[in-house]
């Protein structure tokens, strides 16, 4: 009877375990009639962790005529059911007699056989009003490549930091080239030895994205989803050299069942830098 009460547990906690829905998702958006198209493609950027998802949408007829809008929302994993809410046009180039739409997606997630999908309705407003938008359908699958983003997502607040930031450019120092055959890269940094004050800025293809943190024995987390192709080149610089000069962090790499262990130093002089490459072969 132990051994049964202790399988059900078991069968019961997998069932519930979250799926992984952290990437690209790429699909079509129809919209009843009185939109401004029957039909859109739209493109997803995921990022969930703890069943709470942040990320990018992307409204497009093609790619000079789009909408980039930030949402939120929240994963169930006992129903597969996500519901995602748009919350800021970040940037639009339509047509004048067409409007922004802020959505609300009521979705679910299927997997059959390899095909990752995400399906289900939409409903919205006019961005700056109160009236309804032509709701429609929605379906999304899991796709490797962004037609618009290069994977690295950067919040709204470190956006605008960026925006207002300047920081001395130093030389770049090239540490290692870390090839992975799994799209989703996490990268966990800590201080090397002794915590002595170290903070660091980070950068990933110029985009900021930690500023100012310090390096300790409890890691400093990133990720992101890698594009076959594309280079990824994150950028470690040194806002103080901490109580022992220089500036060292240990970083630590997982990309699929491949963990890396790189060691960086940075300076008032250079920044250790570490290129990231997907190879998809």
């Amino acid at each position: 009877m132990r051994i049964l009460f202790c399988l059900l547990i078991l069968c019961a906690s997998s069932s519930l375990r979250a799926e992984d829905l952290n990437g690209i998702w790429k699909g079509t958006l129809t919209q009843n009639p009185g939109g401004c198209y029957p039909q859109y493609f739209i493109e997803l950027e995921i990022r969930s962790a703890n069943n709470s998802i942040e990320g990018r949408a992307y409204d497009y007829y093609d790619t000079t005529k789009f909408v980039r809008l930030s949402f939120e929302g929240r994963y169930d994993p006992q129903t597969h059911r996500l519901v995602l809410t748009e919350d800021k046009v970040l940037q639009s180039n339509i047509p004048g007699y067409c409007v922004p739409c802020i959505k609300t997606y009521d979705l679910v997630y299927e997997k059959k056989g390899n095909t990752e999908s995400l399906s289900g309705e939409w409903k919205g407003h006019v961005v700056g009003q109160s009236g309804a938008c032509p709701p429609g359908k929605i379906y999304l699958e899991r796709a490797v490549q962004s037609t618009f983003s290069n994977g690295i997502f950067q919040n709204d607040s470190l956006a605008r930091l960026q925006e207002s930031l300047h920081i001395e450019p130093r030389k770049k120092d090239m540490v290692r080239t870390v090839v992975v055959t799994s799209p989703h890269i996490q990268i966990q940094l800590y201080d090397n030895g002794e915590i002595d004050n170290d903070t660091i800025t980070v950068f990933i293809n110029g985009k900021l994205l930690l500023y100012k943190q310090m390096l300790t024995d409890k890691p400093l987390n990133l990720d992101f989803t890698a594009i076959p192709g594309v280079e990824y080149e994150l950028v470690m610089y040194a806002d103080n050299l901490g109580l022992i000069p220089p500036n060292t962090a240990l970083m630590v790499v997982k990309a699929g069942s491949k963990k890396f262990e790189v060691f960086l130093s940075s300076s008032e002089q250079k920044s250790a830098t570490v290129k990231f490459v997907y190879d998809d072969r």
